[in-house]
């Protein structure tokens, strides 16, 4: 008796979520979610929390449509059955960008206590790349072991600090630069931020 074929399974798109939470810098999650966009070839799964909206509306006077139209999926913070609460649904990783403290203890202790918390604790349990764009400071010892456990869990810590070697002329160029920097972890294709050439004349 011949065995029944397998049937032919077409891989998956490459999958990025996007979180948006209550710190300050809504400006990271909209950057990468404009050149995700442009760039083609990953779709995205946007999530927002409710203080994430207070921020986007404060800081950049965007509205619900507006945020909707830069994502191919959007998904509600209270829906834990989405489809990105499973590990069997396939993904590059998670971008939480910006990550509030809150988010950061939600996930450095396990608690899935929303979608964006459950994704994230889904990212890490998968072994997919999860990275967050943590803002607050200063810091206390909370939130310094809170991003220990993260990492320790094989997160990745990215604070968005500006860069000044590369010596932007705009915030824009500063926001573009940590964008390109945290998209290449993912390893989408060519590299978007140019690699360091050096300092001639430097000594020791």
């Amino acid at each position: 008796m011949n065995p029944t074929p397998i049937a032919s399974i077409a891989p998956p798109s490459r999958r990025l979520i996007i979180a948006i939470t209550g710190a300050t810098g809504a400006i990271y999650g909209v950057r990468i979610l404009d050149t995700l966009r442009r760039l083609g070839g990953v779709e995205t799964h946007l999530l927002i929390s409710s203080a994430g909206w207070l921020n986007i509306q404060h800081e950049l006077q965007l509205t619900k449509d507006d945020l909707h139209a830069r994502a191919d999926v959007v998904h509600s913070v209270r829906d834990v059955g989405a489809t990105i609460a499973s590990g069997s649904f396939a993904t590059d990783g998670m971008i939480v960008a910006p990550c509030s403290m809150k988010t950061l203890a939600s996930i450095a202790h396990g608690l899935s206590d929303n979608l964006i918390a459950r994704a994230a604790d889904v990212t890490l349990k998968e072994r997919r790349r999860l990275v967050l764009l943590v803002r607050e400071t200063p810091l206390n010892l909370a939130h310094l072991r809170n991003m220990t456990a993260v990492t320790e869990m094989g997160g990745v810590i990215f604070p968005p600090l500006p860069a000044f070697y590369n010596q932007p002329a705009s915030i824009d160029e500063m926001v573009d630069h940590t964008v390109a920097r945290v998209l290449d972890l993912f390893a989408l294709g060519p590299a978007l931020s140019p690699a360091w050439p050096g300092l001639r004349g430097a000594t020791d």
